[in-house]
């Protein structure tokens, strides 16, 4: 049985009109409540959860109605100096200035995962066992961080693993994923999308991500709309946990 996992990033009281319009969407697909929130404790540091009672009661209602809840870094913003070409690279040109835990050491990553895990179980009355960082960029103190606090899985662009012993739960499955932030990357965006849904079909597991920015633009809703339409009819949506479920 082929599956898909299907994603929202950045969830934060910033975004809560348009997480409710993403949430609205999706219950009219067979999706339902089948996919995943990434919450972030704090985003940019001006919308902390413990601030925004009714939105931390809307995530316990959908947690409650099936939608899995995973730690999405604390701040969601990158304020670390990066040493070496490839990071710097990365911290510039893969993401606006939100890879948060690219750049961090491990005492400053442990810090932000405990605090935030600690945060947002508190807000939704129940365990998180997952972490996916902002723009999915981890650097080594980050990756230590993980392992020390036995989340059961993490992913990046290409893989799903599990940080207490490097098991690959999901490898060489690259996001299908939108960026709206100009018109260059929005064009990008729509080709990568609709070659995805072809060239990834035979792939067991696809992995489909969006940002509340990506409802900015009517053309990557539609787009979005039809990947995912195109990806349910052959496939079945299931979540994080469930790969862990099959691992062991």
């Amino acid at each position: 049985m082929k599956q898909l996992l299907f994603s929202i990033h950045d969830v934060s009281p910033r975004h809560f009109d348009r997480l409710r319009e993403i949430d609205a969407f999706l219950q009219k697909t067979d999706l339902g409540n089948n996919y995943a929130m990434l919450v972030v404790p704090n985003f940019w540091g001006e919308w902390p959860l413990e601030k925004h009672p009714e939105f931390g009661q809307w995530l316990r209602e959908k947690a409650d109605a099936g939608v899995e809840m995973i730690l999405h870094g604390f701040y969601h913003k990158d304020t670390s100096q990066h040493e070496g070409r490839m990071a710097q690279f990365k911290a510039t040109k893969m993401t606006a200035g939100e890879g948060e835990f690219l750049g961090l050491s491990h005492e400053d990553a442990l810090g932000r995962i405990r605090d935030g895990r600690k945060l947002l179980e508190d807000i939704l009355s129940r365990p998180v066992s997952g972490f996916i960082a902002p723009a999915w960029l981890y650097g080594e103190g980050a990756h230590a961080a993980l392992k020390d606090e036995g989340f059961t899985f993490a992913e990046d662009h290409m893989n799903v693993w599990a940080p207490n012993d490097g098991h690959m739960l999901v490898e060489r499955s690259p996001v299908i994923s939108y960026a709206s932030r100009s018109w260059s990357r929005t064009a990008s965006s729509l080709l990568w999308s609709r070659l995805a849904t072809v060239v990834l079909s035979q792939m067991k597991i696809v992995r489909q991500a969006l940002h509340p920015h990506d409802f900015d633009k009517d053309v990557l809703t539609r787009e979005i709309d039809r990947a995912l339409r195109s990806l349910l009819s052959t496939r079945t949506a299931i979540r994080y946990q469930d790969l862990l479920a099959k691992s062991t």
